[in-house]
């Protein structure tokens, strides 16, 4: 076996880990509505870059990327909306 026979699963492995990586930043982020320590500019940009990997999958019709990307892009976008409405209330 070469390591083309593994490619399938590495990358599977490598979307659930980043995708669920935000999902503790979320409930944290929700329960105590602190969002001091998150930048505005880093998840607008962030959010906008996974809506644009969202958007390359499919064009692409790769499910892998539409699925992950699509859970990144709620989970950050999530995030991103409690630090936008945090900022109003200032």
């Amino acid at each position: 076996m070469n390591i083309q026979d593994f490619s399938g699963w590495i990358g599977s492995m490598a979307a659930v880990l980043t995708t669920i990586s935000f999902v503790p930043q979320v409930i944290h982020s929700y329960r105590t509505r602190d969002l001091s320590g998150v930048s505005l500019s880093m998840y607008s940009i962030f959010t906008l870059g996974v809506g644009l990997w969202l958007l390359y999958g499919v064009i692409k019709q790769d499910w892998p990327l539409i699925l992950a990307n699509s859970i990144t892009f709620c989970l950050a976008a999530i995030v991103l909306g409690l630090k936008i409405q945090q900022s109003f209330k200032r």
